[in-house]
């Protein structure tokens, strides 16, 4: 198995807001759930994507600094991403669910996943996911200095996090024909290598404790290193277990829309990611956009050179990249949901 790792203030929510948040939620709970996804090919309006308004979502987050918990940025990036899905989706349909992790050396971080809620009154839903924590550790730097520093994470939860916030902003003013709950985990890169245990720590929270017990959106779409200039995204291979109609489905939009070189049609690794824990402890089919090489396409490592390490900066973001995940992303939403 090939895992990902080893190749406004901080105050509680209001009572009434809660209240209203968890109602939101609980309009999905009648949704199916599993996967049986079935996908059409309408001829609707499919509004334009910003490679360049991602680019500067994802350019803001860099510049609070690394977001690692407990630093300076991780505080002023969760204030900021709660402020702009409140500008987009409403300031009571944003809901921030707080958690607290002891780590290693027995310290304790406080950390939040931040959700955002479409169209509440639908009842039939899909969620979109991505992490927004970076790496407090550059462990695959070759200077032993700073491999004990944090990495910027431009592309690895900034980019993620750019392209859904641009989504927000195209759903704020061209509502989707269907309920979207957008959900940023914290987290997701804590652990040090080999202890997976440390890792996806606000997906796990997250799915074992559900705004709403029951809540069943049709299926999940996570975005992990979205943005590399010359990435491509072959098929991961959880996904590829979980939920293969629909990664058959937006590889298919890909290649209509002239992407078939970075969305590649071959199965690349089975990569642990928060899709890994929210199919397993949730079973709502979820897959993984996110780039890395398949097994046999070319020699190199999985991931590519600029992973956990100090180069993960914006020197290696591309709106060329961003352009094509987002186009794929809108066409799909807007014309192939039933």
């Amino acid at each position: 198995m090939q895992d990902k790792w080893n190749i406004s203030k901080r105050t509680g929510f209001s009572a009434s807001l809660a209240a209203c948040f968890l109602l939101i939620f609980a309009a999905s709970n009648c949704s199916g759930g599993g996967e049986s996804l079935s996908f059409v090919d309408r001829d609707r309006e499919v509004p334009s994507f910003s490679a360049d308004s991602a680019y500067r979502f994802i350019e803001q987050q860099v510049a609070f600094g690394p977001r690692n918990p407990g630093s300076a940025g991780h505080q002023k990036t969760r204030d900021y991403l709660v402020q702009v899905l409140r500008d987009y989706a409403g300031s009571n349909r944003v809901y921030v669910q707080q958690f607290s992790h002891t780590g290693y050396e027995e310290q304790t971080y406080e950390m939040s996943n931040i959700i955002a809620s479409f169209l509440p009154e639908l009842t039939d839903r899909i969620m979109l996911l991505a992490h927004w924590d970076t790496r407090p550790r550059a462990d695959q730097e070759e200077d032993d200095e700073l491999r004990h520093e944090p990495i910027p994470g431009a592309d690895d939860g900034g980019s993620g996090v750019g392209v859904l916030l641009e989504l927000a902003r195209i759903f704020r003013d061209h509502p989707p024909p269907i309920g979207v709950d957008l959900i940023l985990f914290d987290g997701e890169d804590y652990g040090y290598e080999g202890d997976l245990d440390s890792y996806f720590l606000g997906a796990r929270y997250w799915s074992e404790h559900p705004p709403v017990p029951g809540y069943r959106p049709r299926f999940g779409i996570l975005l992990d290193m979205v943005g590399g200039e010359g990435a491509i995204f072959p098929k991961e291979g959880f996904s590829m277990r979980y939920a293969p109609r629909l990664v058959e489905e937006v590889w298919s939009v890909a290649e209509e829309l002239g992407y078939g070189e970075v969305f590649v049609d071959q199965t690349g690794s089975r990569i642990t990611d928060d899709h890994w824990i929210v199919n397993r402890k949730t079973g709502i089919p979820t897959i993984n956009i996110i780039h890395h090489t398949p097994p046999g396409f070319v020699q190199g490592t999985t991931f590519p050179a600029y992973w956990h390490t100090h180069a993960d900066n914006m020197d290696i973001i591309s709106t060329e990249t961003l352009q094509a995940v987002g186009d794929v992303m809108t066409t799909f939403i807007y014309t192939r949901i039933r």
